[in-house]
């Protein structure tokens, strides 16, 4: 078990170190900035804590002061928790709303400290066994722990209540990951404070909880790692997103191949380039995959019958995967449907030289011919569904 607290503990540290020396690359453009300044503190503060957690764990005393590894890591707790508070405040708030919360959790910081400094030596703690620390029925000791729980749980609660407004006030998307990213690590260090609260509790009224002990330490290690993310996403967010975008955009491409397949075979001469599998170049041909199907579905309008739409179908209209309202999503549903019913139509009748009697030969495309591309992509995605749903069902 104490395998495991030492791992978790070393990997807090770890990321908690690669988060410093990255933002410590930075100094040379970015030490007058304040909050720059702030973070620097923040990440120290970070380290220290965990790297005396992993010293903690080796028993003995530090420094020739039994347990003195235990109250520095509690005592830097404090103190990053407090930083971590007064980054946000400098991220988000206003520079007059950032100086006054800055005084206030300095001042709670020092309060709690000296406290605990305090309460650490009226229990006797550098003469108690280390595993006094992990929960005990001793009065003084006890008011120590929970006291430090507290001075843990409270930020939680605090960051967590402040990301979400932020994040939706500001315009940078950078900070704005980062404060959707903290708001997670907060709720995951709260759950860190409520088992390490059942572990004391436990503990002092006698009770052996077992290996469920090791959760508090692997909320304490998730945490951290999702903070040192969130402390660094201007190293790997833009990488990240471009990968994000690269996915959506193959999805679609994807989504669109039976669509484009027909058309393309109904009018070759729509391609630009004979067909390939290769997406090397996915912007490139995600762009052309929707001119070509526009292309094709241009050279259907003789063939497109008006009377046509998607009734009788409505068993195989599924859920809107868009998240739009009732209303939104069933009339956006019910036009994808109808499109994709004309070109069915229009295919087949193209196949056998039909000319309907009142084709859609004229005109462009109604209220859904748009010139911004990402809108473009989402709404022949879903005629592209409805085209597939509409060919399986027949």
């Amino acid at each position: 078990m104490n395998a495991i607290r030492t791992l978790c503990f070393a990997t807090a540290a770890l990321s908690s170190y690669a988060a410093l020396f990255y933002r410590l690359s930075q100094a040379r453009r970015s030490w007058r900035d304040g909050a720059y300044r702030v973070l620097i503190a923040t990440l120290l503060l970070q380290c220290l804590t965990f790297t005396m957690g992993a010293v903690a764990m080796g028993g003995g005393s530090f420094l020739g002061v039994g347990n003195l590894a235990i109250l520095i890591m509690h005592l830097a707790a404090v103190a990053f928790c407090v930083a971590a508070q007064i980054i946000l405040l400098r991220w988000a708030a206003t520079d007059e709303a950032a100086a006054r919360g800055t005084r206030y959790w300095l001042i709670t910081g020092i309060v709690l400290d000296v406290l605990l400094t305090v309460l650490f030596f009226l229990a006797d703690g550098p003469g108690r066994p280390t595993s006094d620390f992990d929960g005990t029925s001793r009065p003084l000791l006890l008011t120590y722990l929970l006291v430090f729980i507290v001075s843990q749980a409270v930020p939680c609660v605090t960051i967590y209540r402040q990301c979400g407004p932020y994040a939706r006030m500001t315009d940078n998307a950078s900070l704005r990951q980062a404060l959707r990213m903290l708001s997670v690590a907060a709720v995951v260090l709260f759950l860190y404070c409520t088992a390490r609260t059942v572990n004391i509790l436990t503990a002092a009224a006698g009770v052996d909880i077992g290996a469920w002990k090791l959760a508090s330490n692997v909320f304490s290690a998730s945490g951290i790692v999702i903070l040192s993310l969130s402390l660094i996403n201007s190293l790997w967010g833009p990488p990240v997103s471009r990968l994000a975008e690269w996915a959506r955009s193959y999805r679609s491409y994807r989504a669109l191949h039976p669509l484009w397949r027909d058309l393309y075979e109904a009018s070759p001469d729509i391609a630009l380039e004979p067909p390939g599998s290769s997406v090397s170049d996915l912007n490139y041909r995600l762009h052309r995959r929707v001119v070509e199907i526009r292309d094709g579905w241009r050279d259907l309008r003789p063939y497109i019958d008006r009377e046509t739409n998607a009734a009788g179908v409505s068993g195989v209209v599924g859920k809107d995967p868009a998240g739009k309202t009732s209303g939104e999503a069933g009339a956006e549903l019910r036009q994808a449907f109808a499109e994709a019913a004309q070109i069915k139509q229009a295919l087949k009748a193209k196949r056998t030289g039909t000319v309907p009697d009142h084709s859609k030969d004229a005109g462009d495309f109604d209220d859904r011919d748009t010139d911004n591309f990402v809108a473009e992509v989402a709404w022949l995605t879903q005629v592209a569904a409805a085209y597939s749903k509409l060919s399986k069902a027949s």
